[in-house]
């Protein structure tokens, strides 16, 4: 298969995009959104490689990238970004480094014992990383390099999981796009088949805007619960009702200098916007 740069080129700058990811790799294999900035990072590396599959194209110096995220795999690395090395050298196909670094998630993910991440640090969306998000992260991880759950720990998992149930979705005090998705693809992903949630459709917008939204019947618009509504829609097997205009909201999160930010206010580029900018025209497309 070739790649899909033309196909996202109907739709956005593919030249400027792929200067954009290319400029801000280091000697190192890792890479660093802000392109003067010499302080490569576990993030920007794994949604670089998450472009490169996506848009299925060659990354540059992939041993260095292999060596950069194996490295990154440490016992005071947040589990997050452990989940997302380990993704990252999946992808890479290096799945045996992979699997040779389990043990250090297992130190802060065990949940035969109840422990859902100790020692949370980072997160990809709330500042410091929820249970369920780490949860997530891990179960996809582990997906990507082919561990399988014990049966225990799978309903260890469900079950705590299930404490996020919140009405029509996953939440804290509420549901929200982004915990829903987060639940029901831990869920199937682990052999569950939950209930299909109408939270991805109560929270579109059409008409003037486009985009999804964190909560329903909401304003503005955002790139994350654009690309986790995405996400649930494809996981539901449901469609967008309006993918033209989801499309046309994406486009306007192009920065000058390739990149995407998350809102159409002004905003800076960085690797995570631009990944999920991508993937939500990957999967929009499909219904135009």
């Amino acid at each position: 298969m070739g790649s899909k740069l033309y196909e996202i080129g109907r739709f956005i700058n593919a030249d400027s995009l792929i200067r954009y990811i290319e400029e801000r790799r280091h000697e190192d294999g890792g890479y660093c959104f802000v392109s003067v900035l010499n302080d490569t990072n576990v993030n920007d590396t794994y949604y670089a490689v998450k472009i490169y599959d996506l848009l299925r194209l060659e990354i540059s110096e992939k041993e260095k990238t292999i060596g950069f995220l194996e490295r990154a795999i440490q016992p005071q690395t947040a589990v997050v970004a452990i989940a997302m090395a380990l993704e990252g050298l999946a992808i890479l196909g290096a799945k045996d480094v992979a699997m040779e670094h389990l043990d250090i998630v297992f130190i802060k993910y065990s949940p035969l014992e109840g422990k859902f991440a100790v020692g949370l640090g980072g997160s990809e969306e709330f500042g410091t990383a929820t249970p369920l998000e780490a949860t997530y992260w891990v179960v996809k991880a582990f997906k990507a390099i082919g561990y399988e759950f014990s049966p225990d720990e799978k309903e260890a998992i469900r079950a705590f999981v299930m404490k996020f149930r919140n009405g029509n979705g996953y939440g804290v005090k509420g549901p929200t796009t982004t915990m829903t998705y987060q639940a029901l693809y831990t869920l199937r992903t682990l052999g569950y088949r939950p209930p299909k949630s109408p939270h991805f459709r109560n929270c579109e917008l059409c008409g003037d805007w486009g985009g999804f939204t964190e909560v329903p019947y909401s304003l503005p618009p955002y790139l994350e619960p654009t690309f986790y509504a995405a996400r649930g829609l494809e996981l539901q097997g449901e469609t967008p009702s309006c993918p033209r205009r989801h499309v046309w909201f994406i486009r306007q999160l192009q920065n000058p200098n390739g990149g995407f930010r998350r809102s159409l206010e002004l905003g800076i580029s960085n690797f995570q916007n631009t990944y999920r900018a991508l993937a939500v025209l990957d999967f929009m497309e499909r219904f135009l």
